[in-house]
């Protein structure tokens, strides 16, 4: 069976996570994925708009002009766990989910929302509530989702830096690989 063949932008819009933080750019999630898109070069485009430290509040005010700019088919999001770091409100943080869903979703990018949980000191009604926020607006728009973007990863010392919060340059090709199946599904839809 032939390889599924694509012509498609990418954006993603994360956090640390997604913008190889203690690494070099080339080892990270996204480079990784930018390199099984495109064996020819130049065959897909994908799009790194991720931040450090970005919230989702930071990624509302951004995607706008990410979306005008880049023309995504696809969009993920890969925000809300420096909102839960910092104990943020809870609806803030899903109003601006929100309206990144909604703001993409109305410019023809399909979406794919990446969740993320947080360690157990932060309460366990916090904790939930936090957890149940992507769930919920994967449900409610429709959307392609992954429940924990690090499981497996956070779980595993050797997968994480020393802060352990970031994984390391090993668990990239990991978070990819838990990240491939919906976004070629994603993709192979846009194709049929």
């Amino acid at each position: 069976m032939a390889a599924p063949t694509y012509a498609e932008t990418i954006l993603v819009l994360g956090d640390s996570l997604s913008a190889a933080f203690g690494m070099a750019p080339e080892r990270g999630w996204v480079h990784l994925l930018r390199t099984r898109l495109n064996p020819t070069p130049g065959q897909h485009r994908v799009i790194n708009a991720s931040i450090s430290g970005e919230t989702t509040a930071g990624g509302a005010a951004r995607l706008g002009r990410l979306l005008e700019r880049h023309r995504p088919t696809a969009v993920i999001i890969e925000l809300g766990g420096n909102d839960g770091l910092r104990g943020m409100a809870l609806r803030d943080s899903r109003v601006q989910l929100g309206f990144m869903i909604n703001l993409a979703l109305t410019q023809n990018a399909d979406v794919l929302l990446l969740g993320m949980r947080l360690p157990p000191n932060y309460g366990p009604t916090y904790t939930a509530q936090f957890e149940a926020m992507f769930s919920t607006l994967a449900e409610e728009y429709a959307i392609r989702h992954i429940t924990f973007f690090l499981d497996g990863i956070a779980q595993t010392p050797s997968l994480m830096q020393i802060d352990r919060i970031h994984p390391t340059a090993d668990a990239q090709p990991l978070l990819l690989n838990k990240v491939w199946p919906s976004i070629n599904a994603l993709l192979q839809e846009k194709t049929q």
